[in-house]
């Protein structure tokens, strides 16, 4: 491979471990892993058969002088695989020629022509070694602006030529820029390795961990010259060693870039030479319009629901209009079964919430006709059936009074306003606190008193004793007036025992 750096003599690669333990080239751009990797085809191409994958299409001129043929990769799949074949079968040193293609193309192409070597037939299997430059094209560690199957397929390809293609014959030598880069159950496989110059710290330190030196030792890394590696694996060394890669009888087509000086010419002149073709220069045709790409065809999915927008809505069924009889019956029929829900002794201390999905579900199985009652509807007749008015009274001209002026109260004190007006406006007698604290909901008679202090400080209602000490309650805005009443002569309502035959039904 060249000589040592230190100490002299030849630095020496064995070939056939090389065969069975693989290697790995680290090196930044323009460190001189193209230099190394063509330092190696040459001094064993007389030896084993070679397969270069080339992405830049730099190794094309090892068949010139070495004979290795040059395969364009600019076909199909299927054909890429056979070839490959034939070059097992044959035994013929080659070179994939990856030029030219975008990212993509050179995965998949990569991908099936390294399928067609691994899927040989065991009785081709001689020893081969596989070059690819720039693995962490074909191995990313992370996903990039490539398509996910294109990487699977590129990835799946390079971790058979690592990690099962010594059992036919395939030995993998990747060369990458970053170790980072590269996929690491494919770096992994390697147990030869040649680091090359390395900038970066976590590159520099991953490099010193696969040689085994220590982290301060990672610093000569970056002071390595252009050719020079250090060495270490079972077919290079066994303790790291640095080594300086020998002349090679072959050339890049791209070369070193040297500065030139810039031509002499006037800027008119220049400006003609741009804008302007020349004379041996071939004439264009127009370019044919460009033809706006396919789009992809559609999902399953998709096409499922364009057809559910395909299909014709199904027309509304008129609503029957109301007649003042069929509204009338409607209104029965919500008013008894909001007397149904209220008949329920535990339905006072039920949330609004509660009592309103009761009645909804009520509504649905009386098949009642029209939009059910909004909540805030629901909440207004929840009011009036807990003040208990009944339909003549409800009816009448002084209960929409009532009902008027409780519309500007807050709905928390509107079922005590009603309870207290249907006494006032029926003569009876006030109802006690026990009855008043269900209409807003508790079972606290100390909550209905400060409920009915609170309308007097409002100046709705006014309250008074009578001469036995009963409570008697004005309505000013109304000039209504309950008879007098026990504050505490109210007894909590029992729910019939289910086991009593003798009681009321």
């Amino acid at each position: 491979m060249g000589a040592i750096s230190t100490g002299g003599g030849q630095a020496l690669l064995d070939l056939e471990e090389l065969l069975a333990t693989r290697l790995l080239v680290q090196g930044n751009s323009g460190s001189g892993k193209s230099h190394l990797l063509r330092r190696l085809l040459e001094q064993s191409a007389p030896l084993v058969q070679q397969c270069v994958v080339d992405p830049e299409g730099d190794f094309v001129t090892l068949g010139d002088k070495f004979g290795h043929v040059v395969v364009d990769a600019s076909r199909t799949e299927g054909d890429l695989q056979r070839i490959a074949a034939r070059v097992r079968q044959h035994r013929v040193s080659v070179v994939l020629n990856l030029e030219g293609l975008d990212a993509e193309q050179q995965m998949r192409c990569a991908a099936a022509f390294l399928g067609g070597l691994f899927d040989a037939d065991r009785d081709l299997w001689y020893p081969m070694l596989v070059v690819v430059d720039e693995a962490q094209l074909f191995a990313p560690a992370a996903a990039g602006e490539v398509s996910d199957e294109a990487r699977k397929v590129s990835l799946g390809a390079m971790t058979n030529l690592m990690c099962r293609g010594r059992k036919r014959g395939l030995a993998g030598i990747i060369a990458t820029q970053r170790l980072a880069k590269l996929a690491k159950n494919v770096a992994a496989e390697a147990s030869n390795f040649l680091m090359g110059r390395t900038f970066l710290d976590i590159d520099m330190a991953r490099a010193a961990d696969l040689l085994g030196m220590e982290r301060r030792q990672a610093e000569m890394f970056r002071d390595l010259e252009r050719g020079h590696f250090v060495a270490l694996g079972p077919a290079l060394s066994r303790r790291p060693v640095p080594v300086r890669i020998g002349a090679v009888e072959t050339s890049a087509r791209s070369g070193s870039f040297k500065l030139m000086p810039l031509p002499e010419q006037p800027a008119e002149d220049a400006r003609d030479l741009i804008f302007k073709a020349g004379q041996d220069e071939p004439a264009r045709p127009a370019p044919a319009p460009r033809r706006p790409v396919a789009p992809p065809p559609p999902g399953t999915n998709d096409l499922l629901a364009q057809l559910v927008r395909a299909r014709p809505a199904a027309a509304p069924e008129p609503a029957p209009e109301m007649t003042e009889e069929s509204k009338a019956e409607r209104e029965a029929v919500l008013d008894t079964i909001l007397r149904e829900i209220l008949d329920d002794p535990e339905a006072a201390f039920r949330t609004v919430a509660v009592l309103y999905q009761d009645f909804l579900v009520r509504c649905r199985i009386r098949r009642v006709s029209g939009e059910p009652p909004n909540l805030p509807a629901f909440r207004r007749r929840l009011a009036v059936a807990r003040a208990g008015v009944d339909t003549a009274t409800a009816e009448g001209s002084e209960w929409g009074r009532a009902m008027t002026f409780a519309a500007d109260l807050s709905e928390d004190i509107q079922g005590v306003f009603l309870l207290l007006a249907r006494a006032a406006l029926e003569g009876a007698p006030c109802p006690p606190d026990g009855e008043i604290a269900r209409a807003c909901g508790s079972r606290s008679p100390g909550r209905a008193r400060r409920l009915v202090a609170y309308l007097e400080s409002r100046n709705i209602v006014v309250t008074r004793n009578d001469t036995r000490g009963l409570r008697i309650i004005a309505l000013p805005d109304l000039g209504w007036e309950t008879g007098p009443g026990d504050p505490n002569a109210f007894e909590e309502p029992q729910a019939p025992d289910p086991q009593d035959l003798f009681a009321a039904g």
